[in-house]
């Protein structure tokens, strides 16, 4: 049983990942989001085992765990006032969980075999593709399960996520970005500063678009607020 239960799974994790329909079992709920939470775990573990600027809870992937409930529990929020099918906040966590395996990406240890300036573009490379790809996810779901359509789908999605880069920032969780703002030493540089320049140029589109994205949200809430009326 164990065994079918994880064919069943992996057969549509890769469905998921492939833009494919699938069908989730949802008599095997439990399944699925413990196969997702172990992902996050993975990833997270292996986005920070090389990297001398993390603190523990980061080297032991609870960090990114942690950050997938709070994802979820933010988009829940700031879309259900835009009146989707299928929303709830366990659903969404279950969808947020099964896009983690991309971040596998992020473990491969580049520095160890390439240069410092090639690996800064591999890093920024692996930041991209995993970025493009998770968000593409969340389009297609908030598209085909959510049922939201035109631009309504693109500030659902973008709106988020904008405030959640601004919010990570303002942390500064990288203990880096600010550093690089001022100008690193030749000591300080790490395969990782062209991704954390990438972050910073994310960060100033997010703090630029925010108040474009809050007033088209606000023009959507109203539209479905006046046709259930």
């Amino acid at each position: 049983m164990i065994i079918n239960n994880l064919k069943k799974i992996l057969s549509d994790e890769v469905k998921l990942l492939t833009f494919r329909a699938i069908k989730l079992d949802f008599a095997m709920f439990n399944w699925y989001l413990a196969f997702g939470i172990f992902f996050t775990w993975l990833c997270g573990i292996g986005r920070y085992w090389d990297n001398p600027k993390a603190e523990l809870w980061q080297y032991l992937g609870l960090g990114s765990v942690a950050y997938i409930f709070i994802l979820a529990f933010i988009l829940w929020v700031v879309i259900a006032p835009l009146k989707p099918n299928n929303w709830s906040y366990k659903n969404v966590l279950l969808f947020i969980s099964l896009t983690s395996p991309p971040a596998i990406l992020y473990a491969i240890p580049v520095e160890q075999f390439m240069s410092l300036k090639s690996a800064q573009s591999a890093n920024v490379w692996f930041l991209a593709i995993v970025a493009i790809w998770r968000v593409a996810l969340l389009l297609k779901y908030l598209k085909d399960v959510a049922g939201l359509s035109g631009f309504c789908v693109l500030v659902a999605t973008l709106l988020p996520l904008t405030l959640i880069v601004s919010g990570l920032t303002a942390l500064n969780l990288e203990h880096v970005v600010f550093k690089i703002m001022a100008g690193l030493e030749e000591h300080e540089k790490s395969a990782n500063d062209n991704a954390y320049f990438v972050l910073i140029l994310i960060t100033t589109f997010s703090v630029v678009a925010s108040p474009v994205l809050l007033s088209m949200y606000g023009w959507f809430v109203y539209e479905k607020r006046v046709k259930n009326i």
